[in-house]
């Protein structure tokens, strides 16, 4: 390999050319080649572009082939570690991402840089210039510079908050661009700007999924809620509060001289090549607006039904109720519980060309490939149960709707599965017994409740144990009796805790997992319900039946070693 001053740069190139080389060396067959040649000429275009559009070959292919043809080495990967990340502060985000080129190690003069174009002599040049080195390329595919550009970049974000990429919302001007845009480069921005980068920044890599910013009479706090629990991460100055609420305003385009009434909003940001949606309330208090972010990543996929956490023994009975022709299956639990990730797993399991899906939701969390997803809308009075009625009229096999809120929605929803229609929903009850009576509390017959329910899931989120700090611990004596109550522990039995560690925030917890509740609305069910019996009598008769309880479901999750008993008894606790 040569290497030499990219300012006088002339890359040793041996005399095959890449079509040559692309054939011999890496079996590309000659009559493709001969095709893309024959598009160069009418279009000028690169021939391993060209190849790459036919799909002729794969990217990394064609890497190695640049490897070969300029006698520059091919990365496979790029190490995680890199001894030049510290130039990241110096090169703009926008310049790495548009020349694929990311800095590799730096010593004794000459600093190694991965590149996807050896040809394109630009960006080697400029960054020969800002750090007074020679440029070394080697090459790799542009996805695994990508890889390493959003991978390095929301490191060294960790201190700066700046890698995030306005997408839409705030200004019209920024409205109206075709690019996002980008504030990495956040010197000249003012420092209220570069704080709300660094909060949103922080927010996404402590895991979220809400912001809160607080003010009070003396102080403003900032809180992160991670695992369904608050914790004060900040407390900045009382007098940057109005700036930070009119920052916020302005990314979610809301009305910044409205202070005395709530105000709803959105905005998108990117992250690391990932799309986040970010929800804004704000609420006037006695000491200023208060508002609340609620983090979403729209990148991340749809779990699985065993990756929610769905025990084995559950999945069969839940897979059969849920692939029923007709029917109303519910999904119960209180808000922040998991529901709507399961109603989704739930359809996208059942999702296919041969079904027609459509869902009436308030709001659309993430969108499903192949489903009609609606958004609720009060202004123009778009309801639920005006959504479920057009919904009817689009020929549907299967219809979600995001809650049950009152009994024109509950009326609509039994109805369209007594006439061949299977329906998802959520309510929110403690428990699966409970939502049974709830609908005939909102005016719906027993009768008509009976026979349209096939199943219920009730579930709450309990929070993992942080593997880099896990332990086993003996609990306490009254806590064991508490549980041995009701689900007797097996001899021997073994519990695991976190010690808290620096991975975890030294909480000794690290994401969630569900604990569910299964009913089978069967003919024994039905019978009690036709007879207007309570939920707890319901409920009696289902654990007798072989029902699982929510606190037996955490206990089986606790004796696995996957979450502790106190966290299982924090979240069971209406239970008692």
């Amino acid at each position: 390999m040569t290497s030499s001053h990219p300012g006088k740069q002339s890359i040793m190139r041996n005399w095959r050319r890449i079509g040559e080389i692309l054939h011999h060396d890496f079996m590309v067959p000659q009559e493709r080649i001969a095709a893309a040649l024959a598009e160069q000429e009418l279009n000028g275009e690169r021939l391993g572009q060209i190849l790459l559009k036919m799909k002729a070959l794969d990217s990394a292919t064609l890497a190695k082939g640049l490897a070969v043809q300029f006698e520059l080495p091919y990365l496979e990967s790029i190490p995680e570690e890199s001894t030049a990340e510290g130039l990241l502060e110096m090169i703009p985000i926008a310049f790495a991402k548009e020349y694929r080129i990311y800095p590799l190690a730096q010593q004794d003069g000459v600093l190694r840089v991965a590149v996807a174009d050896p040809l394109d002599s630009r960006p080697l040049n400029d960054l020969s210039t800002l750090t007074a080195t020679i440029a070394e390329p080697w090459v790799a595919t542009p996805e695994e510079i990508l890889r390493a550009i959003h991978r390095g970049y929301e490191k060294q974000a960790g201190s700066t908050g700046a890698v995030i990429e306005e997408i839409d919302g705030g200004s019209g001007e920024l409205a109206m661009s075709l690019e996002p845009r980008d504030l990495l480069d956040s010197s000249d921005e003012a420092p209220i700007i570069r704080f709300v980068n660094s909060l949103i920044t922080q927010g996404f890599k402590e895991r979220a999924s809400d912001i809160h910013i607080e003010p009070f009479e003396r102080e403003l706090i900032v809180r992160y809620r991670v695992d369904g629990i608050l914790y004060e991460v900040l407390r900045p100055t009382l007098k940057a509060h109005a700036g930070i609420v009119s920052r916020i305003k302005i990314m979610a385009q809301l009305d910044i001289a409205e202070k005395r009434l709530p105000q709803d909003g959105r905005f998108r940001v990117r992250m690391g090549g990932r799309d986040m949606d970010i929800r804004v309330s704000t609420l006037p208090t006695a000491f200023g607006e208060r508002v609340v972010l609620r983090l979403l990543d729209k990148a991340a996929g749809i779990l699985t039904l065993e990756e929610i956490g769905l025990e084995s023994d559950l999945l069969q009975p839940f897979e059969a109720m849920i692939s029923n022709n007709h029917g109303i299956f519910l999904v119960t639990g209180p808000t922040g519980s998991g529901k709507t990730t399961t109603l989704y797993t739930a359809l996208t399991r059942l999702n296919n060309r041969e079904k027609n899906i459509i869902t009436v939701e308030d709001p659309i969390e993430y969108q499903l490939p192949g489903v009609g997803q609606i958004q609720v809308n009060p202004k123009i009075d778009l309801t639920f149960a005006n959504g479920l009625r057009s919904i009817l009229r689009q020929d549907p096999d299967i219809i979600m709707v995001g809650e049950i809120r009152d009994r024109e929605t509950a009326e609509i929803a039994v109805q369209s599965a007594l006439t061949g229609h299977m329906v998802f929903s959520t309510l929110h009850t403690n428990d699966a017994a409970g939502a049974l009576t709830r609908l005939v509390e909102m005016g719906i017959e027993p009768f008509l409740a009976a026979s349209s329910i096939v199943g219920i899931i009730a579930q709450r989120l309990v929070r993992t144990i942080c593997p880099h700090c896990k332990e086993t611990y003996q609990p306490p004596e009254a806590l064991l009796a508490e549980i041995a109550r009701e689900s007797p522990l097996p001899a021997g039995a073994t519990f695991s805790r976190g010690t808290g560690c620096d991975k975890c925030m030294q909480i000794g917890y690290w994401g969630r997992i569900a604990i569910y509740e299964l009913l089978k609305v069967d003919d024994t069910v039905r019978e009690l319900l036709l007879q207007n019996k309570d939920a707890a009598t319901i409920k009696k008769a289902a654990l007798e039946r072989g029902m699982r309880s929510l606190r037996a479901s955490g206990l089986a999750k606790a004796l696995q070693g996957i979450t502790t008993i106190e966290e299982v008894m924090r979240v069971t606790q209406e239970e008692t």
